[in-house]
């Protein structure tokens, strides 16, 4: 069985013909959502001082920004580096006890 849909993806006043999983539909029409309300944040927030090519690029920005913070904050690395030495010292600590 074929899991992918083709839908009309509206975003930012244009209309992009996509396909994509039909579990994702939900979550595509709301981050395309979430696109043509941040672009029309800004718009009302610079109005006609800037083109809409720099409020594109502005809307991306902000979303790379967003995707670089979440990436930090769920870097599991150095946890399982601690992990790992403490599990060393435990190990070694047993090992003397024995």
């Amino acid at each position: 069985m074929d899991d992918k849909i083709k839908i009309n993806l509206h975003m930012a006043g244009e209309v992009f013909p996509v396909t994509i999983r039909r579990d994702d539909e939900e979550m595509v029409r709301a981050a395309a959502k979430e696109v043509t309300l941040l672009l029309g944040t800004y718009k009302g927030r610079f109005g006609e001082a800037v083109t809409e090519r720099q409020l594109l690029t502005m809307v991306a920005y902000h979303f790379s920004l967003e995707y670089m913070r979440e990436k930090e904050r769920n870097d599991t690395l150095p946890y399982k580096e601690k992990i790992r030495e403490l599990s060393d010292e435990l190990e070694a600590y047993f090992r003397k006890e024995s």
